[in-house]
């Protein structure tokens, strides 16, 4: 057999091996392209365990020693009615103390103010309470009945009041992303079934983010202004299917 013959024959088999594994790389890849995706959620009833709430407080007089002896008195009666409501207030945090003079502003109005100096602090509530916190919110009305002048909340519009947090999520999520991920496995069986095909390895998958919601869930219903609220989290996965 001549030099020739003996190369054309190594050049012919080497391109059918390659045509080979060329060819049967290609049928993985289009079988490891066979995968499905599905998500899993699972949610948990859970609440607050921890009520923040910044009482505004103000004092108002012609005479600054006046002004904070009435903003003095004014703190005082919000502690007796939180007191009186069962809240402790040891670990109240008096903030964001601040004293307006009118009559130092350029632009304000010509006739004289009725008074002078207006006073205010913010007194910040902490508590591990968050049912009697609600409670109280709710009469606060009580300090007006005193002459104690007061606005709830770090806003004075819609959604003033308390801050509602819950804090034990750490102590949910192990068992949760356990839930979602099986449900996900769940909803992949059925569609391999549903497809005739087997589920493989896991080829992609994501924990998802814990969302914590209102319970009631209606338009104007802050998640944080409600004691009761709902966790949530959707696990996504991708699974490889064979046949």
């Amino acid at each position: 057999m001549s030099t020739g013959t003996i190369r054309t024959l190594i050049l012919a088999v080497g391109i059918s091996l390659a045509g080979f594994l060329i060819g049967n790389g290609f049928a993985r890849a289009r079988s490891a392209d066979r995968f499905v995706t599905v998500k899993g959620v699972t949610e948990r009833d859970a609440k607050a365990d921890l009520a923040i709430w910044p009482l505004s407080v103000v004092g108002a007089d012609n005479t600054l020693a006046a002004a904070h002896t009435k903003l003095e008195t004014s703190i005082t009666g919000v502690r007796q009615f939180l007191a009186r409501h069962g809240i402790d207030t040891s670990q109240i945090e008096l903030t964001g103390f601040s004293v307006s003079d009118a009559l130092a502003n350029e632009y304000g109005p010509e006739r004289r103010p009725t008074n002078r100096y207006i006073v205010r602090e913010t007194l910040m509530l902490r508590s591990p309470r968050p049912d009697l916190v609600l409670a109280a919110s709710q009469q606060i009305g009580e300090l007006a009945a005193i002459g104690v002048v007061v606005s709830s909340g770090q806003d004075r519009g819609s959604g003033a009041g308390p801050t509602f947090v819950f804090t034990g999520l750490n102590k949910l999520k192990p068992q949760m992303i356990a839930d979602a991920t099986a449900r996900a496995r769940e909803a992949a069986e059925q569609f391999a079934r549903d497809s005739h095909s087997d589920l493989a390895g896991i080829r992609h998958a994501n924990q998802g983010v814990f969302e914590i919601l209102p319970r009631d869930q209606a338009p104007g219903i802050s998640e944080e202004n409600q004691i009761n609220k709902t966790v949530r989290v959707v696990s996504t996965v991708e699974y490889f299917l064979k046949d």
